[in-house]
Order: C-alpha cells, then sequence, then structure tokens
C-alpha cells in the first residue's frame, strides 16, 4: 500500500475528493482531517440495530426518506462530519448518488453512539454544529452512561429529553417507534 501524506488544511472540496489509500475514517473540522478511532464492536452493534429499527418505522410510515450508517453531513464551510446513523429525504441525495455520501443539507435524524474517545465530541462539538445547521433530531445514545438523549430542534434551540432503564423514547420524526433504552443498550451484547 502506498504511504499517504497528508496536509495541514483541506478545502470541504478537497476533503470531498481525498482518496484515502487507507481504511482510516476521517472528519473534517476547521479544515484538518480528525482521524476517527475504529469503533467498538459494541458501538457497531447498536448502529446497526438503530439503522435496521429505522428503515422498518420509515418502510411502516410509507416516507420517502433513507437511512444511512456512516454518512456524512456538511456542518460548515469547512466541516464534515461522520455520523453512527442518518435520516435523509432522498431528495437530499439524488444529485450526489455518484459523489462521496457527505449531505449537504441537514438530515431529519443524526445519531451517535459514544465512545471513551468520543465523549467530548458526541455531546459538544457535534451537537453545536448539528444546532447551527438546524438537524431536526440529534439521538446520543451513550452506553456508558446507560441512557439515550434526544435532541429535537424547536425555535432555534435544542430542546433536550433523557430517557434510561425501561422508558420508551419519544421521537417526534418517529412517534410510534416503540423501542425503550434498555432494547437499545441490549443490542450491543452477545448472547
Amino acid at each position: 500500500m502506498t504511504s499517504t501524506s497528508f496536509k495541514q488544511r483541506y478545502s470541504f472540496v478537497e476533503y470531498v475528493q481525498l482518496d484515502h489509500e487507507t481504511a482510516q475514517r476521517y472528519e473534517l473540522v476547521d479544515g484538518r482531517l480528525e482521524r476517527l478511532n475504529p469503533p467498538t464492536f459494541r458501538h457497531l452493534l447498536i448502529a446497526k440495530f438503530i439503522e435496521r429499527l429505522l428503515e422498518m418505522e420509515i418502510d411502516r410510515m410509507g416516507e420517502h426518506w433513507l437511512c444511512f450508517r456512516e454518512a456524512g453531513i456538511r456542518t460548515g464551510v469547512q466541516k464534515a462530519r461522520l455520523t453512527d446513523v442518518s435520516v435523509v429525504r432522498a431528495e437530499q441525495v439524488w444529485d450526489f448518488l455518484d459523489q462521496s455520501a457527505i449531505c449537504q443539507t441537514p438530515p431529519l435524524l443524526a445519531v451517535e453512539v459514544v465512545s471513551q474517545e468520543s465523549i467530548n465530541r458526541d455531546y459538544r462539538y457535534k451537537r453545536s454544529e448539528y444546532a447551527a445547521l438546524g438537524v431536526e433530531e440529534y439521538w446520543i445514545i451513550d452506553p456508558l452512561a446507560e441512557k439515550v438523549s434526544i435532541l429535537v430542534w424547536e425555535e432555534g434551540f435544542y430542546n433536550l429529553q433523557e430517557f434510561t432503564g425501561e422508558q420508551g423514547i419519544i421521537s417526534p420524526l418517529f412517534p410510534q417507534l416503540g423501542v425503550t433504552v434498555a432494547d437499545i443498550l441490549a443490542s450491543g451484547r452477545i448472547g
């Protein structure tokens, strides 16, 4: 494999066109590449469960929405974040089918699964970037704290609700979802 050297700062266009030549994942933060550690297996299992759950609910609702794992969101002039799961309107990706999977407009929903190394990024940085974009719902699934935070965009700010244990998730986008925090956390276990 050829070694890749990265320059100090990238425009958004350069980031999208970057041929990574490695299995590493990067986010663009103020023009700089930030390498993401590979997720844990628990993280992957929870994200997969959420993706499947949301896809089934989208089908049941008959919405023309798409659910993606690890797609990107452009969050600024020189910023792009990778979500664990996101839901977008189909028309948001029509013109970008053959380009890197980075939404140019805010998704309906962004979901992040917290890992030890992503606590600040998920609770602080992504929250403020998603709020500035006007992402309608932002879920923070935190297996470390055993809770799910649902942030709903209303009048320029996020309203926060936290759920634990056997509490059912309340989502304005998915009002009949019928899943508890315990269900979500159990999806990250084997056996």
